[in-house]
């Protein structure tokens, strides 16, 4: 869906923005936390400095030698890597690309460009709207959204921008266009919040050539329309923690009665599927001589950032994907990963299939609501410059100042900000 060019740009409503994260080795990133241990071990473990290094891969950012405070919020050591000893940075959840949760090393010395005031904002209560880059002729959405902390990767296309809610922990100062939400009151007539404006985000952005763009209508009757079909989308989203209403802890996604996916074939008990492949007429995701049933067509065929979401995620775990494919005997950390299919892979699987199919009803009422608006009042990028809404002021395109807590910097020494 490509909205009009009189609509107003996403990064004009939310003007805070942070680039992707650029992680400078794949290593740091595994669909599960005990592969990073082992990688962490085998790294301290080195038999001497080249080894240590040629296990690293050192970048032009991050060396074994690099000072490098702590990520806010993360209780990581701060020595040089070269003489690094102990356990294990604790792993913690992040968003893959648009709909595939992994684990990440949060520590600063690993990661190329981690983007602190990320971490400086996340908690329980932030949600972020996500970018996902444009590929001609292939579907998917230009908005994503997420309650854990993104990292911004679009598989194929131009990666986005990440747009958190809030500017400050704590669900604080909306980071949206100074006098927007009154204006929108005002003009439709009903209170508008912080998360209900994310939620027409998700229900009616469009790409274009300038990035995601967010069509306003000034109808309520259409307004209403769209925040119940953006609700459910951010419920599915994430994965029911963020429910319709705002409230938190909601039930988590599932297709009604029979239409439930199952594994029908178990997998393989020892190794790794083979590959991936979609039987259309028994409607059944084959893996290997394993197969989930039942996956509606519209599961298999959702794209997002250019791919096709289930094949992005099975070639994560198979290590064909094309930032962390690595051959066994190339001696990169990389390559240690499981040899047998976890168990817990297989029922992440069957949520994502679950929310897949669950979003690909809700496309014909995303194209709905697109006309809707199209054919109704609506206010444009021009309506809301004359109201003085935009620009926003250059301060509300930059983080907010955040010192609720002191820093670790380099070799143990507090960070000034």
């Amino acid at each position: 869906m490509t909205a009009k060019q009189d609509a107003p740009r996403l990064s004009d409503l939310m003007p805070w923005s942070v680039a992707p994260l650029r992680l400078g080795r794949s290593w740091v990133r595994a669909p599960d936390p005990a592969t990073l241990r082992a990688r962490w071990q085998a790294l301290v473990d080195a038999e001497d400095a080249a080894a240590r290094e040629r296990l690293f891969r050192p970048s032009r950012a991050r060396t074994l030698h690099s000072a490098v405070g702590q990520l806010p919020g993360q209780a990581t050591a701060t020595g040089r890597l070269y003489r690094a000893s102990g356990p294990c940075p604790e792993p913690v959840r992040i968003l893959h690309g648009p709909f595939d949760p992994q684990w990440l090393l949060p520590d600063h010395r690993l990661i190329d460009a981690a983007r602190p005031e990320l971490w400086r904002v996340a908690d329980g209560h932030q949600l972020y709207a996500v970018e996902w880059g444009q590929v001609p002729q292939a579907p998917g959405p230009a908005v994503g959204c997420s309650a854990l902390l993104p990292d911004g990767r679009s598989p194929a296309g131009r990666p986005g921008r990440i747009h958190p809610l809030y500017r400050r922990p704590g669900g604080r100062e909306p980071n949206l266009a100074p006098g927007l939400l009154d204006l929108l009151t005002r003009q439709l007539g009903r209170p508008v919040g912080p998360a209900e404006l994310l939620a027409w985000i998700l229900a009616s952005a469009g790409h274009s050539p300038d990035g995601a763009v967010v069509p306003l209508t000034a109808d309520p009757d259409v307004f209403g329309r769209g925040l119940a079909l953006g609700e459910r989308l951010l419920w599915l989203g994430t994965r029911g923690a963020h429910a319709p209403g705002g409230a938190g802890s909601g039930e988590r996604p599932r297709m009604p009665g029979g239409r439930r996916p199952y594994v029908r074939s178990a997998l393989p008990a020892r190794g790794m599927p083979a590959a991936l492949g979609y039987d259309a007429e028994d409607e059944a995701l084959l893996l290997g001589s394993g197969r989930i049933a039942p996956v509606p067509a519209g599961a298999w065929d959702f794209h997002a950032g250019g791919v096709r979401v289930l094949e992005a995620w099975f070639a994560e775990r198979a290590g064909t994907a094309a930032d962390g494919a690595t051959r066994p005997e190339d001696g990169s950390l990389a390559a240690l990963r499981p040899t047998d299919w976890p168990q817990e892979w297989t029922s992440e699987l069957l949520e994502l299939i679950t929310v897949l199919a669950l979003l690909a009803e809700l496309e014909p009422s995303r194209a709905e609501l697109a006309d809707r608006t199209a054919d109704g009042p609506r206010l444009t990028a021009e309506a809301l410059r004359a109201a003085g809404v935009l620009p926003a002021p250059l301060a509300a395109r930059r983080p907010a100042s955040v010192l609720d807590h002191h820093e670790e910097g380099p070799d143990g020494q507090f960070a000034l900000l």
